[in-house]
């Protein structure tokens, strides 16, 4: 009889704690017009692409002959490369772009989230643009697009910049929390209308080298940009559309300058992974930086962004054929 009320007991404070929690985390989308007054601040337009209103920033040099194009990651935005934008852009054009399911362009027209979706909208977008040939740099999921659109369109790739990027099956050390609930079916879609500004917060700390770095205005931006319409549902869909790619051997057939950078905190994408790319491509370079998590363009943008502005100055992708010092990248 004790044991039966002891767990009615137990089972009415799970519910109140479940209630708890929905009433203080419920969070209805939020329209993006709304959400662009804010984050789409001059010189943010919207282009039509893919059947969807793509945000996109078009800044720096209109001379550039080889533009630079920056994708984010998953649940990340254009404004994820603030800091590089902000270094780059006195040499360089510097494009990027918030990605279908992110940021404020929001869910693809089709829900289909598959990598090919995404290699055709990188080169929809470029051809919008009238880029016939650039430097593609992206961050996690952006670097998987990024690599797979230079196999499918090396004659627009001049060079890549990869950083922590996906695109191999993981073993990860430590996954942040809001990408495990959004694998969760049940708790993907209990997530469509409640998220805890803790969730995020806890996810940004998890992908920080230095957490301490993790500021409350970072945990602003990635909330409110989470809550766009239809993002936080086709979060479980991209997951859903697959992680990794089919045939990561085909990495052996770029032949395009590449530079590689990679957190050695990285507990998402482990640095063992930065160095399976370096072997994969031949002639990459690898630049580590020890103390950096999985999105070190974003943490250290000023170190991460001299890295890759060195490289293209090596490698000849500079606006005015400069050569860098002769320093050699750290490997591992």
């Amino acid at each position: 009889m004790q044991l039966a009320r002891s767990i009615a007991v137990l089972a009415g404070l799970v519910a109140l704690l479940s209630v708890g929690v929905l009433v203080l985390g419920w969070e209805p989308d939020r329209p993006v017009g709304e959400l662009a007054q804010r984050w789409a601040q001059p010189p943010s337009q919207f282009v039509g692409i893919a059947g969807v209103q793509a945000h996109v920033r078009d800044e720096g040099r209109r001379d550039d002959p080889m533009p630079v194009v920056l994708l984010h990651g998953t649940s990340a935005s254009l404004h994820t490369w603030d800091g590089w934008v902000e270094l780059l852009q006195p040499e360089r054009r510097v494009v990027r772009v918030d990605l279908p399911g992110f940021g404020l362009t929001g869910p693809a027209a089709d829900s289909d989230y598959r990598i090919e979706r995404y290699v055709g909208f990188t080169t929809q977008l470029l051809d919008t643009l009238g880029i016939e040939r650039c430097v593609l740099a992206g961050n996690s999921f952006g670097g998987w697009v990024v690599w797979e659109t230079a196999l499918a369109h090396p004659d627009r790739v001049g060079a890549l910049v990869l950083v922590d990027s996906a695109g191999y099956l993981l073993t990860s050390q430590s996954v942040p929390l809001g990408f495990r609930l959004a694998q969760v079916p049940l708790l993907s879609g209990l997530m469509e209308s409640v998220l805890p500004r803790s969730v995020v917060e806890s996810s940004l700390r998890n992908t920080y080298g230095d957490p301490s770095r993790v500021t409350a205005a970072l945990v602003d931006r990635y909330f409110e940009l989470t809550l766009r319409a239809g993002n936080r549902a086709a979060l479980a869909q991209r997951f859903a559309a697959g992680r990794h790619s089919q045939n990561p051997e085909r990495l052996r057939d770029l032949r395009i300058p590449t530079l590689i950078l990679w957190g050695g905190r990285d507990r998402l994408i482990p640095p063992q992974f930065g160095q399976r790319f370096h072997d994969d491509i031949a002639g990459s370079q690898l630049v580590m930086f020890p103390g950096l998590g999985h999105v070190p363009h974003e943490e250290d943008p000023r170190a991460t962004a001299a890295a890759a502005l060195a490289f293209l100055r090596r490698t000849g992708q500079s606006t005015d054929g400069s050569v860098a010092a002769s320093t050699s990248p750290r490997t591992p």
